[in-house]
């Protein structure tokens, strides 16, 4: 359920700011949202699993509040990052 190393450092390697980034708010995000995409499908499969909604619930959750960390810091990269993931907010 969780994101592979290789998917992982795919997404380091799209979304990092500089080289060797891997703690900024643009690659947080992304892993979160690819670990939510996945904990999503597993969800509609497995409706009673209620640990794993739990998990799933925090992780929208940390999600939601980097992405208002961005949107009140630096408006311009939530913007892009927001396209660039695909996310309705």
């Amino acid at each position: 359920m969780s994101v592979s190393k290789t998917r992982k450092n795919e997404l380091i390697k799209e979304y990092a700011t500089h080289e060797g980034d891997t703690g900024s708010v643009e690659v947080q995000v992304a892993v979160l949202t690819e670990d939510i995409n996945n904990l999503t499908t597993h969800m509609k499969e497995h409706k009673h699993d209620h640990h794993s909604y739990v998990g799933l619930l925090k992780k929208i959750g940390h999600r939601r509040n980097l992405l208002r960390y961005l949107q009140d810091n630096d408006i311009e990269r939530y913007r892009t990052l927001i396209v660039k993931l695909g996310l309705r907010r």
